[in-house]
């Protein structure tokens, strides 16, 4: 009997097991009566390719192209400055300008409204169109799955991002949440931003408490035993780890240690910051030589001109910010130093990504300290005046909402205009790239101007780690892969950019890029203007996309978009402007929503998120 049972349960196995990857494989034996007229067949396991690289992508949060020393920026970064001067800086590389977009794009190589996610996952930022239901459709595979149907381990710490509101419980459903995903372990947090020191905390499917350390301390730890377990179990089985801490997305929370070595280092103010980053910028060769600041954006005033209470409290919010960015950095130093003390680091391919959007604007004019039901409700004089009474508390736990004011953002996205959610300008869209591989890349500390986009860093790590895109995943037909590899640029400074086109769009500010031209729209209402105007009355204006000005630059000869060109090209213009509808039709960009709609209500009238189909039809590129 119990032979019996043992051979039926072998001949199930050799029926049932015959899935290779992610297709189905016949089975090649041969099933007779008995055991003895039958023939064993057993699918090859799965196993990555030889001597595949262990991967690290590292994603950062609201951080602009000038914070960072290793592009420039005052606040110091050695860590990714060792990286960068070991590997590669790419200085044409761009984001979604917001953070939810930026991820979606990135985990899945492909446009944020193409896998749904134009806005957020929040209830209250997505709406019943494919481009905006805040779901990334299942035939949108993640670089997880990809990888861990190809035989490598996969976690995730820090910030996800890109799971529904509704569906964030402890009661699931769990298939929109990193381990629905591909990711086999995960901890940190779900939403956009938390509390550094009382995290909306989750451990794989479940949320846990916090003990009471620094999320980014927490999330570290956890990523070094992800990896120490997992080595220990399986020598030399590669492994992904996505690395998004919630840092330095407000609030701005570190230990004093951190931000005291900044005491004094902004006094001389932002319009000075701005001079001496890019100075620096020129030196390492980030920017073109020539290269020279646009003016102060609108509402950022000189800073010689502010009263000196004023120029204390604003510098003490930078204080922090840059404590912020070198403490994230030093703990990104301790993976990184694991890495190489365990043998690991030389075949691991390090993908540092400075920044998912440009500095964030959303610290107002004055800086927030204040609890969220206070913003908006106080004049600015009422603002400043709360802010400076509780000065020593920016950085700290207490501090619950620090982010700094508009001017330290501007500085930080040295040398653009505009910043975050600003999807027509640089400022919201351009951040710092670092490729780090010892055993790949040749050349040291080069630098690389090709134009790349978020998207294109999914098929770059598939050539770097020598596998192509899957057709299926679980069984399920997947889409076409919208981003271009830079593979060829690793090892090759004057290769030329695959990626030629590209639109952006955030809550009606839009672009279209077209092999250096650009063609651009700012959009108002934004947040800054409905806190400004919040309890007046403020409807918007029904026509307002009619109304939108369009701007023209070359980015070739003007990086950084200070000579508007649509009154000398008007027939550019339009044809960018024809090029942008075609590739929001193609990218499921429409219906424009934008912040006027989100205020008033005008989306969920009919809200069903349990009947919304995830899948949708492959129209490549």
């Amino acid at each position: 009997m119990k032979i019996r049972i043992i051979a039926g349960f072998a001949l199930l196995l050799m029926t049932t097991l015959h899935v290779t990857g992610q297709q189905k494989i016949p089975f090649q034996g041969k099933v007779g009566k008995t055991l003895a007229g039958s023939e064993e067949w057993w699918p090859k396991p799965v196993t990555p390719p030889a001597h595949a690289p262990n991967v690290v992508w590292i994603l950062l949060d609201d951080v602009g192209y000038g914070a960072s020393s290793s592009f420039g920026g005052l606040i110091q970064t050695p860590t990714f400055d060792s990286l960068a001067n070991n590997g590669l800086r790419y200085t044409n590389f761009h984001t979604a300008a917001i953070c939810a977009p930026t991820r979606a794009a990135l985990l899945t190589g492909r446009n944020s409204h193409y896998v749904g996610v134009g806005g957020f996952s929040h209830v209250a930022m997505s709406a019943g169109f494919p481009g905006w239901s805040g779901r990334i459709p299942d035939d949108k595979g993640t670089i997880a799955q990809i990888l861990q149907s190809n035989g490598y381990n996969t976690f995730a710490v820090g910030k996800y991002g890109l799971t529904p509101d509704e569906e964030a419980t402890d009661a699931g459903p769990f298939d929109r949440w990193p381990g629905g995903k591909g990711f086999e372990q995960f901890f940190g947090f779900l939403g956009s931003q938390t509390d550094q020191y009382e995290p909306d905390l989750v451990e794989n499917n479940a949320h846990i408490k916090t003990d009471g350390r620094h999320l980014n301390d927490q999330i570290t730890d956890k990523a070094i035993g992800y990896i120490q377990k997992q080595q220990q179990a399986a020598p030399g089985k590669p492994f992904f780890l996505y690395y998004a801490p919630g840092a330095v997305h407000a609030p701005h929370q570190v230990a004093p240690e951190f931000s005291n070595r900044y005491k004094g280092a902004f006094d001389e103010g932002w319009d000075r910051y701005r001079e001496k980053v890019l100075a620096n910028q020129i030196r390492l060769g980030v920017v073109p030589k020539n290269a020279q600041l646009p003016g102060r954006n609108a509402d950022v005033p000189a800073w010689d001109q502010l009263p000196a209470d004023k120029k204390k409290l604003y510098a003490r919010f930078m204080e922090a910010y840059a404590g912020y960015l070198t403490y994230t950095d030093y703990c990104v130093g301790r993976l990184i130093h694991y890495l190489k003390e365990t043998n690991l680091l030389e075949n691991t391919v390090v993908v540092v990504m400075i920044g998912d959007n440009g500095a964030s604007k959303e610290g107002t004019f004055q800086g927030t300290l204040q609890t969220r039901n206070l913003i908006g409700k106080q004049t600015e004089e009422e603002q400043f005046r709360y802010n400076l009474s509780r000065i020593d508390d920016i950085g700290l736990p207490q501090g619950k909402n620090t982010n700094y004011p508009l001017g330290w953002a501007q500085a930080t996205n040295t040398p653009f205009r505009q910043w975050k959610q600003d999807a027509n300008a640089e400022g919201g869209t351009h951040n710092p790239l670092i490729i780090f591989y010892p055993e790949g890349i040749r050349e040291k500390g080069g630098i690389r101007t090709q134009y790349s986009h978020v998207i294109d860093i999914l098929p770059t790590t598939l050539d770097l780690v020598g596998i192509k895109a899957p057709a299926a995943i679980r069984n399920l037909p997947q889409d076409t892969i919208q981003g271009y590899s830079l593979f060829k640029t690793l090892n090759d400074a004057g290769a030329t950019a695959d990626h030629k086109i590209q639109h952006y769009y955030i809550f009606g500010a839009r672009s279209i890029y077209a092999d250096g031209w650009k063609a651009a729209a700012a959009h108002h209402p934004d947040a800054i203007d409905y806190v400004k105007t919040r309890g007046t009355g403020w409807k918007g204006d029904p026509d307002r996309w009619e109304k939108d000005t369009w701007e023209l630059y070359n980015l070739n000869e003007d990086f950084n978009e200070r000579v508007n060109l649509a009154k000398k090209y008007p027939e550019k213009l339009e044809a960018l402007k024809k090029l942008f509808d075609q590739q929001a039709e193609k990218n499921q960009l429409y219906p424009l929503i934008d912040w006027e709609d989100v205020y008033e209500k005008r989306i969920h009238k009919n809200y069903q998120p349990a009947v919304y189909k995830t899948t949708t039809p492959a129209t490549g590129k």
